[in-house]
């Protein structure tokens, strides 16, 4: 009797797991159309599943796509899975360059950018679209707002060919706008500092690579006789690494004869001065001499200047006597060029920045740092110099002592 009822139940059975099996795939097609996306990043899945891929990168980039799109594209990967798995074991090897600049000597030579620039670039389109004309010179002027008149006479003077930079020391840099040329500047500002403090945070050698000279002009100069090609072809012509534009005898507080402008001539390269200031005619201040005022520098002579400006000595008094130092010979490569001149107005308003201490005016206490300074720098000179030739053990030549 047992039997033939077991035999009964079979049927019935049978009908149960294809009910199940019915409800289990109704269920699980509205449970899809319910959740039409999947999150990777929170399945707890084994490495070794998804060797080398960024699931968080994958939800990013596809987190519009439906499951079984998502899918498609993980399998595309996989496809794809013996050309990453080369890319990511090559990139494990063991990368050592010590000829690369320090720091990077563990990247590929071929994806090292040592040197960069000033060129204002789009937010959209190609990059390889952005630049309409490479700038190849840089002007600087350390400004006020006081002197918002003469930057933008003196900015006219300089063509597209030049990137312009300001550096503000009283941190008034929206009152520029109104002027069109300042929406293509580059505006720095921190308040009370030099020009020279600047230089030395904000002019790397690797930052200004892309110019082959670099204007650094204080902001209280006439520039009426001034322009800026005419200059730079006298300097090519002349084959100057370090100048500046002769001074107008009419110049406010004109010491050196060296820096004032001569008639009937493109270029000076010496000069005569008073009894016993030259102790060598090739030497500071009768050759190998200007002024800190309006320097123009080659490439290549600023990479050795930016080195010599020192960090705490601000103001730059004694770096006019030592520029000679970064080019060789100096009394040829350093000189003035007359045919294109300016005036020097010798406007304090820097000097003004400073702060008035022990019954003294706030310019009095400028003069006297940038005094202190000369002697200071003068002497770390000396020693450092001093130190080199002891420790090559040879004799140093007489004009170290200038």
């Amino acid at each position: 009797m047992g039997t033939p009822l077991r035999g009964l139940r079979k049927p019935n059975e049978t009908m149960r797991l294809i009910v199940t099996a019915f409800i289990g795939v109704v269920v699980g097609f509205f449970l899809g159309v319910s959740f039409p996306t999947l999150s990777l990043t929170k399945m707890s899945l084994p490495s070794s599943l998804f060797p080398s891929i960024d699931l968080n990168y994958l939800e990013d980039k596809y987190s519009g796509l439906s499951t079984q799109a998502l899918l498609n594209v993980w399998s595309s990967l996989k496809r794809n899975r013996g050309t990453a798995s080369h890319f990511y074991k090559f990139n494990e090897t063991k990368i050592w360059v010590p000829t690369n600049p320090r720091g990077a000597e563990r990247l590929p030579p071929g994806i090292i950018v040592s040197e960069s620039d000033f060129y204002l670039r789009r937010l959209w389109g190609l990059p390889s679209e952005d630049l309409t004309i490479k700038p190849r010179y840089l002007v600087t002027f350390t400004v006020g707002i006081a002197q918002k008149n003469n930057i933008d006479a003196a900015v006219k003077k300089f063509s597209e060919s030049f990137t312009i930079l300001l550096f503000h020391y009283d941190g008034r840099v929206s009152e520029w706008d109104e002027f069109e040329w300042s929406k293509r500047a580059i505006h720095v500002s921190v308040q009370k500092q030099t020009k020279w403090w600047y230089a030395k945070r904000f002019l790397h050698p690797d930052i200004v690579a892309p110019y082959d000279y670099i204007f650094m002009w204080d902001e209280d100069l006439g520039v009426e006789h001034f322009d800026a090609e005419e200059y730079i072809k006298l300097v090519r012509k002349h084959g100057l690494e370090i100048s500046q534009p002769g001074l107008d005898p009419q110049s406010k507080g004109l010491t050196w004869q060296m820096t004032k402008k001569r008639d009937n001539s493109e270029v000076h390269k010496e000069t005569q001065e008073r009894p016993g200031w030259c102790t060598d005619p090739h030497l500071p201040p009768c050759a190998a001499f200007v002024e800190i005022m309006a320097t123009v520098f080659s490439r290549n002579a600023w990479r050795c200047v930016w080195h010599m400006i020192q960090n705490d000595l601000i103001h730059g008094w004694g770096l006019d006597f030592a520029l000679r130092k970064c080019v060789e010979p100096a009394h040829e490569k350093i000189g003035v060029v007359d045919a294109q001149w300016i005036l020097h107005q010798s406007v304090p308003s820097l000097g003004n920045q400073g702060k008035a201490e022990g019954g003294k005016a706030p310019w009095e206490g400028v003069r006297e740092r940038c005094r202190k300074e000369w002697t200071m720098f003068q002497d770390r000179m000396a020693v450092a110099e001093k130190a080199y030739f002891e420790a090559m053990k040879i004799d140093p030549p007489n004009s170290t002592a200038t």
